[in-house]
């Protein structure tokens, strides 16, 4: 099966998930004020880098988001994989792809080859801490000539075109990567936007890259603030000081005009996440005490002002075909009586943590931990800006989080996801779960190539993950996203990967 350039028509073979959601724009609204100088675009970004914009981090998205670096694939606006560094693909058989380059240079000025996108894949493969889009899979990339390379997988993968599109795996070239293992795109890049400087964890400087194979970007360039607070971002956009302002929280979002605030439906859930590895919610009675003490509905107009449907699972609205095939959870424990958990907890404290990039999260978790401890809890909360915990997540340091993830984010494809969050051996497994049907319906679902059954089995796993309460959805969010009016061309994309593009541009 092979694509041509920019075809949106012979893609990977699997239904659209987000049909009609992903649109750009053009008539830009917002904020008077001075406008970027040169043409140069301001943007208040919320999560300040983690690893110094590494793409093995959460910083990848940044990357993406900015137009700096680029995969071989990348998602089209109904979420199927199209051309980005490839031109057009093959498959040969169920676990080899043989991938034809077009030509493209690095914004080193070297050329994109073969041998470059080897690198890169090897690089991530290799990589300490292995991203997220890798959890459930293991790459072989090949050099067949200077532009074909030939990807394995060690069992079949129907969907490695969008695997390939996530940020985490995007090609850099060979001077990106260092001999202590980081990986820097200052100036590595492929996009139309190289990064020119990175200011710690305040700011970045970006230049239009004018040997870009998809044509000159129209802004020359991008200076980039991290505002991690997100009232401080609502100001910096209605006070002029920036041109586009990302994740306006929902409380700021009523207080800006109508045309500088868009509203942009998304594949992010809010879940109130379990630690099942260890402590009080190593106990599944307590945790479905949780489950049943936990309202996320009334999260929706008291925490969010409206800007949210009550969840209905691990994926909302935003993900089409999920409600039609959603599954019936049973095999849940019996939930704890308040006597029986104030018995079984034995005056110990729930941990709860959240962070506050996203401005609802600590209101939503004090909401959450009034319902608690009405359950029985004697509950505590850590809330921080996330940088400075995901270490501490990651390691099972808290009982719970409250937390906001993009379920689409890493491949466009939602076993992803589930494999890297819910799995035993997942890299972003925060739960901790480690349960053998969970692990066996993801799988199912991974293997599976018929888009239709594909989705039937991301739900039967969907259902399981629901089993262990080792998650309780809260909310689907819908973000909000602040555009001057002098601003054209901004993508609003349901995914949270793409921002800046090579047409957005001031007026």
């Amino acid at each position: 099966m092979r694509t041509t350039f920019r075809g949106l028509g012979a893609v990977l073979a699997l239904t659209p998930l987000l049909a009609g959601c992903f649109v750009s724009a053009e008539e830009g609204s917002g904020a008077d004020g001075a406008a970027g100088a040169d043409g140069r675009l301001r943007v208040a970004l919320a999560v300040p880098p983690v690893q110094a914009l590494s793409p093995y981090s959460n910083d990848a998205t940044v990357l993406s988001k900015l137009s700096v670096a680029e995969g071989l694939t990348a998602l089209n606006k109904d979420g199927a994989a199209a051309p980005a560094l490839a031109k057009s693909w093959t498959r040969k058989n169920d676990t080899t792809w043989t991938f034809e380059l077009r030509e493209a240079t690095f914004q080193d000025g070297t050329e994109v080859t073969a041998e470059s996108v080897v690198n890169s894949l090897d690089h991530a493969n290799a990589a300490e801490t292995k991203p997220r889009v890798l959890s459930d899979v293991t790459l072989t990339a090949r050099a067949d000539d200077a532009d074909t390379v030939t990807i394995s997988t060690k069992s079949a993968d129907p969907v490695l075109p969008l695997r390939l599109a996530s940020p985490a795996l995007a090609v850099l070239s060979a001077k990106a990567y260092q001999k202590d293992g980081t990986v820097s795109p200052v100036g590595n890049g492929t996009g139309p936007f190289a990064i020119t400087k990175l200011t710690g964890k305040t700011g970045a400087a970006l230049d239009r890259y004018d040997g870009y194979w998809g044509g000159k970007a129209k802004a020359s360039g991008i200076d980039v603030t991290w505002i991690a607070d997100g009232t401080a971002r609502a100001n910096a956009l209605r006070g002029g000081d920036v041109d586009i302002a990302e994740w306006i929280p929902t409380a700021q979002a009523k207080l800006l005009d109508t045309d500088i605030r868009h509203e942009v439906p998304s594949v992010r859930t809010d879940s109130l996440v379990l630690n099942t590895r260890g402590g009080l919610f190593s106990d599944a009675s307590l945790r479905a005490a949780a489950r049943e003490a936990v309202d996320g509905s009334a999260l929706v107009d008291s925490v969010f002002g409206g800007y949210a449907d009550p969840a209905q699972g691990l994926f909302g609205p935003a993900v089409a075909w999920a409600a039609d095939q959603r599954v019936e959870v049973t095999g849940r424990a019996k939930a704890a009586t308040p006597a029986q958990v104030k018995a079984k907890t034995k005056g110990r404290t729930l941990r709860l943590a959240t962070y506050t990039n996203r401005a609802e999260l600590p209101e939503a978790a004090s909401v959450l931990q009034q319902q608690l401890e009405k359950a029985g809890f004697t509950v505590r909360q850590d809330v921080r800006e996330y940088t400075q915990m995901e270490a501490d997540l990651l390691a099972g340091k808290y009982d719970a989080l409250v937390f906001s993830r993009v379920t689409l984010l890493d491949t466009g494809d939602a076993v992803a996801y589930l494999a890297s969050d819910y799995t035993s051996d997942g890299v972003y497994n925060i739960a901790g779960l480690k349960d053998p049907k969970v692990d066996q319906a993801i799988k199912a679902a991974a293997e599976e190539g018929d888009t239709q059954q594909r989705q039937q089995k991301i739900m039967r796993a969907e259902a399981e993950i629901l089993r262990t309460d080792a998650a309780v959805p809260l909310v689907h969010e819908k973000v909000v996203q602040g555009i001057a009016t002098d601003v054209e061309g901004v993508i609003l994309d349901p995914r949270e990967r793409s921002l800046i593009d090579v047409d957005t541009h001031l007026k």
